[in-house]
């Protein structure tokens, strides 16, 4: 031992106790956890900045679609009958495509051409869903465009206009064709969907009655 140099034993103070090593545990257990708590806050802000939206389709209420200005770019882009339809009150216009069937209709030659299509959905008043096809196409191209493996099951009289009711297997929603002329050519319509007869008779009679677009 050194001289000069005292110990405790000699000064009368005792010994300071080493710190526990629990307490440098629970010291480094903080540091390892400070990021996560730190991510935990961040991530708790982002959720509180998210919002529910009542008026979302789910609730049956569909989102907005101008129908008109639609039908009527259709009418200049297609180049076939189209007709805006004069859908009741509580009906609103949902969604909108167009498209096209390869080898979908016959021309004056008989030989065959591509077909074009142009559609738009409908949610009805009773909250189901119907849409429109309107097409150059032939009337079973037409039908199978829409659902393949259709047959015909019978007629159903519109106000005097006859449309085709096709059917498939169990689930297949059924689809009305016709067939209406005038001054600017033939157009083959056709309306399927989850909607009634009702509601299909109500979208024959607001389409038929309705004279084409003009295409430009």
């Amino acid at each position: 031992m050194l001289a000069g140099v005292s110990t405790p034993s000699e000064t009368g103070i005792p010994p300071r106790e080493p710190k526990p090593r629990l307490l440098q545990d629970g010291r480094d257990m903080f540091w390892s956890l400070a990021p996560l708590i730190v991510a935990c806050i961040a991530l708790a802000g982002l959720v509180g900045m998210c919002s529910v939206r009542p008026n979302s389709p789910r609730d049956g209420t569909p989102p907005p679609y101008d129908a008109t200005a639609a039908l009527k770019a259709d009418a200049e882009t297609l180049a076939i009958p189209i007709r805006l339809p004069q859908v009741p009150a509580g009906w609103r216009a949902n969604s909108g495509s167009r498209g096209g069937i390869d080898a979908g209709r016959t021309d004056a030659t008989g030989q065959r051409q591509r077909a074009v299509t142009a559609t738009v959905g409908y949610l009805a008043a009773s909250k189901m869903y119907v849409s429109l096809t309107q097409s150059n196409a032939d009337e079973q191209a037409l039908v199978g465009s829409i659902h393949r493996s259709m047959y015909p099951t019978g007629a159903q009289d519109v106000d005097g206009v006859k449309w085709i009711v096709y059917e498939g297997g169990e689930g297949t929603e059924p689809v009305w064709t016709t067939r209406l002329d005038s001054q600017a050519g033939p157009a083959q319509l056709a309306i399927t969907g989850a909607g009634s007869s009702d509601d299909f008779r109500t979208l024959a009679v607001a389409t038929q009655t309705q004279k084409p677009l003009p295409p430009g």
